[in-house]
């Protein structure tokens, strides 16, 4: 149950979460456009991607795509915005300052950096795999076609708000105390008082 405290530090947590998004959300993006580019070029032979991050959007080149043709632009905040979702979650904890609890939220943030670098890659193959018109079939069967475009859908259905909720489940909830757990916490407060009376 959220209780008025939690419902606050939820808040709270949300607000610096956003303040850090913002902040860092451009740096961020040209890290993620580096991991998602040297991933695609180590599987691409010859190696031909090139990923920039223009504020707001991923750009995506191609050395093999004819010289006057578009140039994909892909909205970048869509993607990992969910940081928001897992700084609140992480917020929920009694104390969320506390050491531990920074330290699992940091970890939890490098987990979902992974998750968007591969969540680029899954949007920029599915570009290559079926919005390029003869380019793409040429380049692209069917099982790719319907592989890349199936895993970018996913996480822009289900994964984008998934992965902050498993990771926080995994790695920053309090775990729940038991009744007995509960009665010698009590235990043990009583007696440092009685202690110090």
């Amino acid at each position: 149950m959220l209780d008025a405290r939690a419902a606050l530090r939820l808040v709270l947590g949300f607000l610096a979460a956003v303040g850090i998004w913002l902040a860092f959300s451009f740096p961020y993006e040209r890290a993620l456009a580096s991991g998602a580019e040297s991933l695609l070029r180590l599987f691409e032979h010859p190696s031909v991607t090139r990923l920039e991050a223009a504020r707001g959007e991923f750009r995506v080149d191609r050395r093999d795509f004819p010289p006057g043709s578009a140039r994909p632009g892909l909205p970048a905040a869509d993607l990992h915005f969910n940081f928001v979702m897992l700084g609140a979650l992480f917020a929920l904890a009694p104390r969320p300052a506390r050491g531990a609890n920074v330290a699992r939220f940091l970890i939890a943030s490098a987990a979902l950096s992974i998750v968007h670098v591969l969540a680029l890659i899954f949007q920029i193959e599915s570009v290559y795999a079926r919005e390029l018109g003869d380019w793409s079939a040429a380049h692209y069967g069917a099982f790719a076609r319907n592989f890349w475009a199936a895993g970018f859908h996913f996480y822009q259905i289900a994964g984008r708000f998934a992965a902050p909720f498993a990771l926080w489940w995994a790695l920053g909830r309090e775990p729940a105390r038991t009744d007995r757990e509960e009665r010698a916490g009590r235990l043990r407060r009583g007696r440092r008082r009685s202690r110090r009376d």
